[in-house]
């Protein structure tokens, strides 16, 4: 029967995806986040010691949350439990923890609890795992796809320790790859298979840093092309395009296309071309461009050439790369068309920087920068009698709420507003004042 079990468990192993085959079990066969696992790094010291303290892993599929659990569950002492929030009740979640206070009278043995999914559970479900991870009865690892201070409580919170994966490097997705490659046992190493670099690089550049969607591709290549005459299997870039079910765009991270397309797509929103400045946005996302460096550059443009000509236009792209943040790829595309389009279509005016780079360039040059005495801080014992704040002008006692003093040593003229948009009437207001200098 032992033998029957163990042959059934191997040929179920064989036939298993090629990414769950290929899951590492060590740390030393983990790749990718050196940052939380690298050697010497905190999560890997608390690893191999075998102390871990209750923790959270936070960050997009495929980038080795489950898989650290799995590690630790063969390194520790302690006994594993596993559970998929989607699908757990509170009623199993209480079974669980009865028997890890059993386990922890009786055989004075720790329990693991990996809670997948962590952001599924709802407020009851997660306030009945609290006096149990406050005590110590459970040792608790919860994965999430989505902001663990969105999801998950306060209080739990504050007793995990948050540990941030990121999207996988491409040198890290190609060390996967050509391992799933070489690997005699749960690969494809007993294959004669040859992957032209084109190909191999549009499985990593089209998986946005998923492992799991490089090894689906790379499988899906390997078993669905027939060997040539000499027994080997070529996969080619139009291979690995219908394997991944995507097209191959000419966009490099590190090459011109990347700085020519980010290029464009600014300046079309700078041109008030919100048709282009989409076309460009697509193109990025399509290749596989970092959601998130595309919404840092949308907001300098909100602020670099819209402005105070609509306040507005930084509002929105802020909340684009919030909800970049929040929301996660795909449906994370529909704000950053929206704030793409707005900025696009919005007045222009680049007074921001211009001002800014003014003021800098007296800054280099010397301009004095001492503060002068009646705006200096006067909140502590002994400031009024350093002259701090004597016959400041408390501006809301005066009509208009402003008056005339000055607020630095030299006179210069940094700000000077554009007649587009709401910077118009903000324009007219300083005029108005400024004529009311002496």
């Amino acid at each position: 029967m032992n033998l029957f079990d163990d042959a059934t468990q191997e040929k179920t192993f064989a036939e298993s995806p090629l990414a769950y085959r290929m899951r590492p079990k060590t740390l030393d066969e983990f790749v990718g986040q050196e940052h939380i696992v690298g050697k010497g790094k905190l999560l890997r010291r608390a690893i191999e010691a075998d102390r871990l303290t209750s923790v959270i892993f936070y960050g997009p599929p495929g980038t080795g949350k489950t898989t650290l659990a799995h590690i630790i569950a063969n390194r520790t002492q302690a006994f594993f439990q596993q559970c998929n929030a989607i699908n757990s009740s509170v009623a199993e979640l209480r079974q669980l923890i009865k028997e890890a206070k059993e386990r922890r009278t009786f055989h004075s043995k720790r329990t693991i609890l990996f809670v997948d999914e962590i952001h599924h559970f709802n407020k009851s479900q997660q306030d009945s795992l609290l006096p149990d991870i406050e005590s110590g009865n459970i040792i608790f690892i919860g994965a999430t796809t989505q902001n663990p201070y969105f999801y998950i409580i306060p209080t739990i919170l504050s007793r995990s320790q948050i540990f941030q994966f990121y999207p996988l490097r491409e040198n890290d997705l190609k060390k996967i790859a050509l391992n799933a490659l070489k690997d005699t046992d749960r690969g494809f190493g007993k294959l004669k298979v040859n992957i032209t670099d084109d190909a191999l690089n549009h499985l990593i550049e089209s998986s946005s840093g998923d492992s799991r969607r490089v090894l689906n591709g790379l499988e899906l290549a390997v078993l669905t092309t027939p060997p040539d005459s000499e027994g080997v299997i070529n996969i080619d870039l139009s291979v690995a395009e219908e394997s991944i079910q995507k097209r191959a765009v000419v966009y490099d991270s590190s090459d011109d296309s990347h700085y020519d397309t980010i290029s464009a797509f600014i300046k079309s929103m700078r041109g008030s071309d919100p048709d282009a400045a989409l076309f460009w946005l697509a193109k990025m996302l399509y290749a596989g461009e970092d959601p998130r460096f595309i919404a840092r550059r949308i907001l300098i443009c909100a602020s670099e050439d819209v402005g105070n000509a609509d306040p507005h236009a930084l509002l929105i792209a802020n909340a684009a790369l919030n909800a970049v943040e929040f929301v996660g790829m795909p449906e994370a595309q529909i704000p950053l068309a929206q704030a793409v389009a707005y900025i696009a279509c919005a007045p222009k005016s680049n007074t921001a920087i211009t001002s800014i780079s003014k003021a800098m360039a007296d800054i280099e040059a010397g301009v004095s920068t001492v503060v002068p005495r009646h705006l200096r801080d006067a909140s502590y014992a002994g400031a009024k009698k350093l002259g701090h704040q004597v016959d400041y002008k408390y501006p809301h006692d005066y009509e208009g709420h402003y008056v005339n003093q000055r607020y630095m040593l030299h006179s210069a003229k940094y700000y000077e507003p554009s007649d587009e948009g709401y910077e118009k009437k903000m324009k007219e207001r300083l005029e108005n004042w400024r004529k009311r200098k002496t």
